[in-house]
């Protein structure tokens, strides 16, 4: 969905990663850094409507269940950037804004 965060659960997760550009950030509730970067994913969702931007929070229950099974976080947030499915990079810690729009345009040039 152009234009905004789509909340990942595990239902949609392959989906997104699937898609031609995505950003996905992983996070939950108690981090302070998560939700400080939850604004900064919405105005990059703007500034970007070809790239999806999903966000999973981890502590819901039952919502990611098998995403957790699948990754082992150290940090939140943790963000991964996806092309068709392949992992192209992984950043842990909150990513400014200036610093989010240059990995998109570095990993994710066709968006």
């Amino acid at each position: 969905m152009a234009g905004i965060v789509e909340n990942v659960t595990d239902e949609n997760y392959e989906e997104l990663k699937a898609a031609q550009a995505t950003v996905m950030a992983y996070g939950i509730a108690a981090c302070e850094p998560c939700a400080a970067y939850d604004p900064i994913l919405e105005a990059v969702a703007r500034k970007f409507p070809a790239v999806r931007i999903g966000k999973a929070k981890m502590h819901v229950p039952g919502r990611c269940r098998a995403i957790k099974k699948q990754y082992q976080f150290e940090t939140y947030p943790t963000t991964h950037f996806y092309s068709r499915g392949n992992l192209l990079l992984t950043r842990e810690g909150k990513i400014e804004e200036d610093e989010l729009i240059a990995l998109i345009k570095q990993y994710l040039p066709d968006s």
